[in-house]
């Protein structure tokens, strides 16, 4: 025979099952600890009265030059885009040198896939662009990324 646990009875009775142990001790045998102390609330400012947040102005007229002193791009030479197209506008580089590369790109193959024959006319395309940037024409004042050409 076992030596009964505490809190058992010492002999069990003939054809009675032993009632099942609790799964968990009781609350009295547990010791208590004290709660943790609150953790202090940071403090909370106070606003007399709420002041509107002053809304972004806006300026009608020319717009601001980017500042180049934080890497914004230099003004491009409106001068050496329209000598670049008069002379190598059949390859598109007038257009390479104010940003608009897709364009630039279908000059250039346009000469080399269709040969020297229509060089003249894609050169044709590149010389009238040319005297146009020239000129001053409202499409070519300012390059791909909106910064006006300087003279």
């Amino acid at each position: 025979m076992s030596t009964p646990l505490p809190g058992q009875d010492p002999a069990p009775h003939e054809g009675h099952a032993q009632p099942p142990a609790a799964p968990y001790p009781s609350s009295q045998s547990q010791p208590q600890y004290p709660a943790p102390p609150a953790m202090p609330q940071p403090p909370q400012p106070h606003y007399a009265a709420q002041q509107p947040v002053p809304q972004q102005q806006y300026y009608v007229g020319q717009p601001q030059m980017p500042n180049t002193a934080y890497g914004y791009p230099q003004p491009k030479s409106k001068i050496a885009a329209g000598l670049l197209g008069i002379f190598l506008g059949g390859l598109g580089i007038h257009r390479f040198y104010l940003g608009y590369t897709t364009i630039g790109v279908i000059q250039l193959v346009l000469t080399i896939v269709v040969g020297i024959f229509t060089f003249g006319l894609v050169g044709l395309w590149g010389f009238v662009e040319g005297i146009m940037i020239l000129a001053g024409a409202s499409y070519f004042q300012r390059d791909a990324r909106g910064v006006p050409l300087r003279d």
